[in-house]
């Protein structure tokens, strides 16, 4: 099959798109507000831009409040979203009015990063502490801004939990980040880990 996404007129139950561009990671986005109140959501549009310098984005559908707190304070954090916490981290995702904690909502530890002031998930394998570089809206082909708005970051601290480390790397067996597929599908990043050695030019 095949369909112009001009009129996207696929003939299915729901639009394929999500799922064809799967699995993604998810970015578990902390911030603070001005005011000192606790923002945890996440984001499955989501990903790691480069490695120098270490920077990530998130993609927000609409300006929620992790945006609106990014701007006011220029920091967050990312945590991950791992297999164990899985339902928790789904807890978060509630809409909630404006200054309502999802920290609380989903019963976890809010740590305060150590050179940003957000907080990040104390129960998590890992989290990336990061200062805010860009926040932009895309365009579309006619030049219009969709009502999208994308948090670039340069990561300035990373915490890796001991339990998740074999042989001086992240065990993903045990990390078993999550994964956002089409739909409401998740997936275990960790249940089906094999290497590949990139082959040599010449």
């Amino acid at each position: 099959m095949f369909y112009e996404t001009a009129d996207n007129a696929h003939g299915l139950r729901h639009d394929p798109f999500k799922a064809i561009v799967a699995p993604r990671p998810i970015g578990w986005i902390g911030t603070r507000a001005a005011d000192g109140r606790r923002n945890l959501s996440p984001y499955s549009f989501f990903n790691a831009v480069s490695d120098t310098p270490k920077l990530v984005m998130f993609s927000s559908s609409g300006h929620k409040d992790s945006v609106t707190n990014i701007e006011e304070t220029g920091v967050f954090t990312c945590s991950l979203a791992s297999r164990h916490l899985a339902e928790r981290m789904n807890a978060s995702s509630i809409t909630v009015p404006h200054g309502v904690d999802e920290f609380e909502i989903a019963g976890l530890t809010a740590v305060t990063g150590r050179l940003v002031d957000a907080p990040y998930v104390g129960e998590a394998y890992a989290a990336l502490e990061c200062r805010a570089t860009q926040i932009l809206r895309p365009v579309d082909l006619d030049g219009r801004e969709s009502n999208n708005w994308i948090v670039f970051g340069q990561v300035v601290g990373i915490h890796v939990s001991p339990e998740i480390l074999k042989d001086g790397m992240i065990d993903m067996a045990v990390a078993r980040p999550l994964g956002r597929m089409g739909y409401m599908d998740y997936c275990d990043g960790g249940s089906d880990v094999f290497a590949m050695t990139r082959p040599k030019s010449g």
